[in-house]
């Protein structure tokens, strides 16, 4: 029994030997990863760190590959469900639409808000279920019902009808831009977040301009088998959504820890990778056991309300623009029905490029508030363009400007409050927070653009231009707290979120 036993005493200390070099080699990477400058003494035990590191980096470019494949991809085409929702809606008001329904008045403004109204009210709970039923389950479900309710809506006959299946259908979205910002939130260290939050973006844009170009040739459709055109663009799309879902289940990835549960995404040691990246930069990969005073605790932290309050101001201006830009191109600048359908698309096309170049150097330099206050800037020369000019070529120039800027920021704003908040639930809560006071923004956006305004709607001008300049002064105040904040932090005075070595970002 003796004899038996040393071997595998020795054995057993081999292995801890082994295990601790591992671990060492993995402090090591993980501070390299998060470019940290420190003295590492592991090359006496590991002896060659360079070449362990170099392994490291390079298993870390694949797995950024695969988590960016699997996850920006679906994530970008169901969070542009919201913004087809607005391309349906804003290409159907153009069309007979209006006069079908009995649209008259407010109640086109009104269907949209209700909408609104009903995502707000579940987003919370929305979002939570994220982390209850899983990723995979909760996407594939809300996502199937969104393009149900949506086929559905090809059918009605009242604008009465509308209204319900809006409620249906706001209750349906709620959480899944909260939602995906939370997922995306959760795999990627702050520095990488911005670029990743523009991928989301760019899959949005494109799906829209492209959703516009598909419903200017539905509605060549009209009157083809005694169906209207605009009930084809929202048959069409709601099948389209149906399909989406059933694939967003085998497609979509689980959270970091949980990812062992994903159909074909990582192997073993690429999980270990994911988490140990997440643990490095802020350690906060594994949440809580849940309660819901874990959950509105965070309600005290008054950064919530100043990101969910820049979020209100942006939709502010987003919502009038895709919403109502097929109405401002065909009452305010004089293009016919499908013109203003096709020429609002392209700027959508455009946007893909600042999104893309302001994150990439927002990532690269990890700044944010300069960012979001360059696109503010960008966006209020487009709207006086839009507005104070008579040419038709320099306002539709100008609403390449805005929709640049605003798709931008919704990068840039995601990434910053993102990256200045620690812990799953607060993640969540945060998430939903600023998606609530965001649709808020939607609500108040869909009536600022005046159709007796018309041609230059000096109301969503003026209301867009103020609510980008209460962005630049929310960040500057922010990004004075952070400065002191984080002073304060490596002097030792204070920590910040409740982490050991934690710094804002701005």
């Amino acid at each position: 029994m003796a004899a038996s036993s040393a071997p595998h005493s020795e054995n057993q200390r081999s292995d801890n030997q082994s295990s601790k070099v591992a671990n060492e080699g993995d402090a090591a990477s993980e501070r390299i990863f998060t470019g940290e400058e420190e003295e590492v003494d592991v090359l006496n035990a590991s002896g060659d760190l360079e070449g362990f590191v170099e392994s490291r980096r390079s298993l870390e470019r694949r797995l950024r590959l695969k988590i960016d494949f699997r996850l920006c991809t679906i994530a970008g085409i169901l969070c542009s469900l919201n913004l087809l929702d607005s391309g349906v809606i804003s290409s159907a008001s153009v069309t007979s639409m209006l006069d079908d329904l009995e649209l008259t008045g407010n109640r086109l403004s009104v269907s949209i808000f209700i909408f609104t109204i009903s995502s707000i009210a579940f987003q919370l709970p929305s979002t939570l279920a994220v982390r209850t039923f899983g990723p995979r389950l909760w996407f594939s479900t809300i996502t199937f019902c969104f393009g149900l309710i949506t086929m559905c809506t090809a059918f009605i006959q009242t604008w009465k009808q509308m209204i319900a299946l809006r409620v249906l259908l706001g209750i349906a979205m709620s959480g899944i831009y909260p939602g995906l910002t939370y997922l995306i939130s959760t795999w990627y260290p702050r520095r990488e977040q911005q670029t990743r939050f523009a991928f989301l973006q760019t899959g949005e844009v494109v799906i829209l301009a492209t959703g516009g170009i598909v419903n200017y040739g539905l509605n060549q459709l009209n009157g083809k088998g005694g169906i209207a055109g605009w009930r084809y663009m929202f048959l069409v799309q709601g099948l389209i959504s149906m399909v989406l879902g059933l694939l967003t289940y085998f497609w979509i990835v689980d959270f970091p820890e949980e990812a062992h549960r994903s159909f074909l995404f990582l192997t073993a040691e690429e999980q270990d990778l994911a988490v140990a990246r997440i643990n490095a930069d802020r350690k906060d990969v594994k949440p809580d056991p849940f309660s819901w005073a874990k959950v509105f605790v965070h309600a005290r932290d008054p950064k919530v309300y100043g990101f969910a309050c820049m979020f209100f101001l942006l939709n502010l201006v987003s919502t009038a623009l895709s919403y109502f830009l097929p109405i401002i191109l065909q009452s305010g600048m004089g293009f016919d029905e499908n013109q203003s359908i096709l020429l609002s698309a392209p700027p959508y096309y455009y946007a893909v490029i600042p999104v893309l170049l302001s994150s990439m150097i927002g990532d690269r330099y990890r700044l944010r508030g300069p960012v979001i206050a360059f696109n503010c800037v960008t966006l209020i020369v487009g709207f006086c363009m839009l507005g104070f000019s008579n040419q038709v070529a320099v306002r539709y120039v100008g609403t390449y400007l805005a929709t640049g800027a605003y798709v931008s920021n919704w990068a840039a704003l995601s990434a910053y409050q993102a990256n200045n908040i620690a812990g799953q639930w607060k993640r969540a809560f945060t998430a939903a927070a600023v998606t609530a006071m965001n649709g808020a923004g939607g609500i108040a956006g869909s009536f600022i653009v005046r159709s007796q305004e018309a041609p230059h709607y000096m109301t969503a001008v003026w209301i867009s231009i103020g609510s980008h300049i209460l962005i630049i002064a929310i960040v500057a105040a922010f990004s004075i707290y952070f400065h002191v904040a984080n002073r304060l932090a490596s002097e030792g005075k204070i920590i910040i979120e409740g982490v050991e070595g934690f710094r804002y970002t701005y």
